[in-house]
């Protein structure tokens, strides 16, 4: 016998996904799975290559990439000791990885200009809402090797070809450049001189970024301070010769192709190493959080994080966003909990013995390529074909006591309702072939 006095396990009851965290059920995956195959099929029909980084990184990574005045640095990483004496740091987002990555296997001396992309989950600590969780998911592609206006043009072209694939309508194309070292200081002095007069009306943080990297003042996301941000000057007037002649093209081009955008000269993005063009697609009937993907020009990032001098221009589209406007996009057409997923065999055991008999061609048929299932739940035939139904199962294949003793099976086209019996050699063949074209 066991000890009387032997501590009983304890119990959970109440375990639920952490804050801003969210499980993806088998009923939702449909649209996830139409998403990522319609993006992966853009991105490679357009020559980029899919890369896998860690989830976590060297936490000097994102501090000295991203920059350490952003918000992600500053309120939203969820960092950690690696018990090693140094800093980690769950992935805020994922182009600083990947140009790590090109810098680490000096993917430059092999071939300087590269196409990658990325698709993963991505961690801040961020107030939950919807399309907006703590931890995320992004699809990004990245063109790395080259100062090209015609590759930044691409990326818009890429994003905005998944979303016209996947049908969604209405969406926003942002366009705006930030320039570069060489313009960027004229109109810096002019921000901070301007932003000097508000700033019993700026926020703590905006304050502190006067004197650290004005240019986040224009990214804050307070009332107040979006509202003196629309009082700046643009910086269309301070763009250096190189800067103004790239834009110039990026807006020639999107013209050429048909591309519809919007120019927003406050538009700044939250992130330090962005340079020259940058820009965002905006669903406005998602309010607030409309940005569905954002990107643009990096060319230093690659350098601060130790790699040669390179220019890179890519973009990041949320995939939570970009689901959340997809069912409201569908609602009428193909709701999130359709059902199961079509199988093209259901196999039907009736009476003793049948069943070993349904599993063993069920591993044949699979082998072929052919989708189907089978009951594990001793049910009854009449129980089995609701199931069958459910799963839209294009053909049921009925398995008896008399067919077992004779060696053959009964396949029934659930369409028409037609019937035929089979040997097992048989029932490969006729589970593809049309009912119509039976003996």
């Amino acid at each position: 016998m066991g000890d009387v006095n032997e501590e009983k396990p304890k119990k959970y009851p109440n375990l639920r996904a952490p804050r801003g965290m969210e499980d993806v059920l088998p009923h939702q995956w449909h649209l996830w799975r139409r998403l990522e195959e319609v993006a992966r099929e853009i991105f490679e029909l357009s020559g980029y290559h899919e890369v896998r980084t860690p989830v976590f990184e060297d936490t000097r990574l994102f501090v000295r990439g991203i920059g350490d005045t952003t918000d992600i640095v500053e309120k939203e990483m969820y960092t950690f000791a690696d018990g090693e004496g140094s800093s980690i740091t769950l992935r805020p987002e994922n182009t600083a990885g990947v140009m790590r990555a090109y810098v680490e296997y000096e993917l430059y001396k092999t071939q300087k200009f590269q196409k990658l992309y990325y698709i993963g989950a991505q961690f801040r600590k961020e107030r939950p809402q919807a399309g907006r969780l703590r931890q995320f998911h992004q699809m990004g592609i990245e063109a790395v090797g080259s100062m090209d206006p015609l590759a930044d043009v691409e990326t818009i072209s890429v994003a905005t070809q998944v979303y016209d694939r996947l049908c969604l309508a209405d969406y926003d194309v942002k366009l705006n450049t930030i320039g570069c070292e060489e313009c960027r200081p004229p109109y810096r002095k002019v921000l901070k001189d301007k932003l000097a007069r508000y700033k019993k009306d700026l926020c703590k943080l905006c304050l502190a970024r006067i004197g650290r990297n004005v240019f986040r003042v224009l990214d804050c996301k307070e009332d107040g301070c979006r509202e003196i941000a629309r009082k700046m000057p643009a910086i269309y007037d301070y763009l250096c010769k190189g800067c103004k002649d790239h834009f110039e093209v990026v807006k020639e081009a999107l013209s050429d192709i048909n591309i519809h955008y919007d120019l927003d000269p406050f538009l700044a993005r939250g992130l330090d190493y962005y340079t020259k063009t940058v820009y965002e697609i905006i669903l406005p009937s998602l309010g607030a959080r409309s940005a569905i993907c954002a990107g643009g020009r990096y060319d230093n990032l690659i350098s601060e994080i130790g790699g040669p001098p390179t220019g890179a221009v890519g973009f990041a589209m949320g995939m939570e966003s970009s689901m959340l406007a997809l069912e409201r996009a569908y609602q009428d057409k193909v709701p999130v909990d359709e059902g199961e997923p079509l199988t093209q065999v259901y196999l039907v055991s009736i009476g003793e013995n049948t069943h070993r008999e349904c599993f063993k061609i069920a591993q044949r048929l699979r082998a072929q390529g052919i989708s189907c299932d089978l009951d594990y739940e001793d049910r009854s035939p009449k129980a089995q074909m609701r199931t069958a139904n459910k799963r839209r199962a294009r053909r049921v294949i009925v398995i008896g006591p008399d067919e077992l003793a004779q060696g053959q099976v009964k396949l029934k086209d659930m369409e028409t309702g037609k019937e035929k019996l089979l040997t097992e050699d048989q029932i490969a063949v006729y589970s593809q072939v049309d009912a119509a074209n039976w003996d």
